[in-house]
């Protein structure tokens, strides 16, 4: 799976679920005509992890892990939503779903827990390893769908400084030579377009403002 018969690694935000959009990309991904894989976010399920390791004062290692469940969790939820989606944990469980025409959710924690070029602590979060999963694909292009607004001309080292996404992902992209696309508020109509999906007319948004790339 290289190069233009890479799928393309979509990484949904977990806050996309507090509100409407979530719906709609969810729609755009359905349709999509290309491969892709897609990857949660842990969004609320994440926080709470997050709560507990303050409050009970965790280890960050423990803590890795239990976010690592906490996308499993959204996993499940976006596989719910949708016919085309199934859960998967491995790569040949990815490649299987492509080939049947589905659109796998990958569950990370057995493919990370153990992976030596992730940090197991905060530092990498759902960002980090959507960007890990495209460099195992032989570098897939990665696009990161945000409830948040991007600056079209921000570089990753920006993005990190912003808290848009965090340090790991950075160095995966560099390190592995990703092309990648943060796609935010306004962003969908890009989307739709990587992914070949239909939309209605009319219904074009304005990216240009939304959207930091590499290529």
């Amino acid at each position: 799976m290289t190069g233009s018969g890479s799928p393309i690694v979509v990484k949904l935000g977990g806050s996309l679920a507090e509100g409407r959009r979530l719906a709609s990309v969810l729609k755009i991904v359905g349709a999509s005509r290309r491969s892709c894989v897609l990857v949660p976010g842990g969004g609320t399920f994440a926080d709470a992890v997050r709560a507990a390791y303050k409050k009970h004062h965790l280890a960050e290692m423990t803590a890795h892990r239990m976010a690592l469940l906490a996308m499993h969790q959204s996993g499940m939820m976006l596989a719910s939503m949708h016919t085309r989606l199934d859960p998967v944990e491995t790569l040949a469980g990815v490649r299987k779903a492509l080939s049947q025409s589905r659109i796998p959710v990958w569950l990370p924690l057995k493919l990370s827990e153990g992976d030596e070029t992730i940090s197991a602590d905060w530092r990498t979060t759902s960002d980090a390893l959507a960007a890990r999963l495209a460099e195992r694909l032989g570098g897939a292009p990665l696009v990161l769908v945000k409830s948040c607004r991007v600056n079209a001309s921000d570089t990753p080292a920006q993005l990190v400084r912003k808290k848009i996404v965090d340090p790991m992902f950075a160095e995966i992209v560099a390190r592995a030579g990703l092309s990648w696309r943060v796609l935010g508020v306004g962003g969908d109509a890009e989307l739709a377009q990587l992914l070949g999906s239909l939309r209605r007319a009319g219904r074009r948004e304005p990216a240009k403002r939304a959207i930091a790339r590499r290529r």
